[in-house]
C-alpha cells in the first residue's frame, strides 16, 4: 500500500502560483525521473483568478512520458464554517480542488493564525475551536464532493493546537465524511499532516489517501520521507 502510494504526487505547484519557481514542463520531468507514475500539478486560486483556462491549455501541450499520467487541480482555501472556497468559476479540464485549511474558517470569514490564538487566549474553548474546524472541513467536503484535502490540519499547530487534540470522535466523523464524498486525502510532506491516527480513521472509514510532496521547487517531486514514515505507522504489522 505504502509503496504504490508513493509512485504518486498530487499536489505539485508551478510558476502559476506566485510562491514557486519551477515550469510546468520541469515538473513533469522530474516526476519522470522520480519513476513516478502519477503527478497532479496544482497551482493556487483565489475567485479574482483569471488564469485558470491559460494553465489547462499548458497543461494539454506537454509533452508526457510514457508512463506517467499528468492531473490537473486547482488550491483554494476554505473561507468560513459553512464550507466556502475561494475559488473562481472553473472551466471543464480540473481534476480535483484542493480544499486548504491555509486560514481558520469563522462564522464569518477566514481567521488567521494570530486572531484564533487571541481568542482562545481570551476565553474561546479549544473544545470549541476544534469542533468548527472538523465541522467546516465536513462542510466543505459536503459542499465540493469528488475532491480532494491539502496539508489537513496543518492549521492546528499555527493556533498552538495539535492533532492529538482532535480526538477519536472528531476524527472518525471527519474520516467518514472524507469516505461519503470521495475526497481525496493527501499526506503532504511539507508539513507532515495528517498524522498517523487520522491516517489510520481515513483507511478505516475506507477513504483513499493519496502521497503529496506540496513541491514548489521540481528538485521536491516524488521525494518522501515524512510521508513513507506516515504511510508505514498506519500499516499492521
Amino acid at each position: 500500500m505504502t509503496g504504490a502510494a508513493l509512485r504518486g504526487d498530487h499536489h505539485v505547484h508551478s510558476t502559476f502560483s506566485d510562491d514557486a519557481v519551477s515550469s510546468l514542463a520541469e515538473n513533469v520531468a522530474a516526476a519522470a525521473d522520480a519513476g513516478l507514475t502519477t503527478l497532479r500539478l496544482v497551482d493556487h486560486v483565489r475567485r479574482t483568478t483569471a488564469w485558470v483556462p491559460e494553465y489547462l491549455a499548458a497543461v494539454r501541450a506537454l509533452e508526457v512520458p510514457e508512463g506517467l499520467t499528468v492531473l490537473t487541480g486547482v488550491e483554494a482555501k476554505i473561507l468560513d464554517a459553512s464550507g466556502e472556497l475561494d475559488i473562481p468559476a472553473l472551466p471543464a479540464g480540473i481534476d480535483r480542488i484542493l480544499i486548504a485549511d491555509h486560514q481558520f474558517p469563522g462564522s464569518d470569514g477566514p481567521l488567521g493564525p494570530t486572531a484564533v490564538r487571541e481568542r482562545i487566549a481570551a476565553g474561546w474553548s479549544p473544545d470549541d475551536v476544534l469542533d468548527q474546524l472538523v465541522s467546516a472541513l465536513i462542510a466543505t467536503m459536503r459542499r465540493h464532493p469528488g475532491n480532494q484535502l491539502a496539508h489537513c490540519f496543518s492549521i492546528l499547530p499555527k493556533i498552538g493546537l495539535a492533532e492529538a487534540d482532535l480526538g477519536a470522535e472528531r476524527t472518525a466523523a471527519w474520516a467518514a465524511a472524507a469516505a461519503d464524498t470521495d475526497t481525496l486525502v493527501e499526506v503532504n510532506e511539507k508539513w507532515g499532516c495528517p498524522g498517523i491516527p487520522q491516517l489510520r480513521a481515513l483507511r478505516s472509514a475506507g477513504a483513499e489517501i493519496v502521497a503529496s510532496t506540496d513541491s514548489h521547487h521540481a528538485s521536491e517531486v516524488g521525494r518522501y520521507s515524512k510521508v513513507t514514515a506516515l504511510l508505514s505507522g498506519t500499516e499492521e504489522p
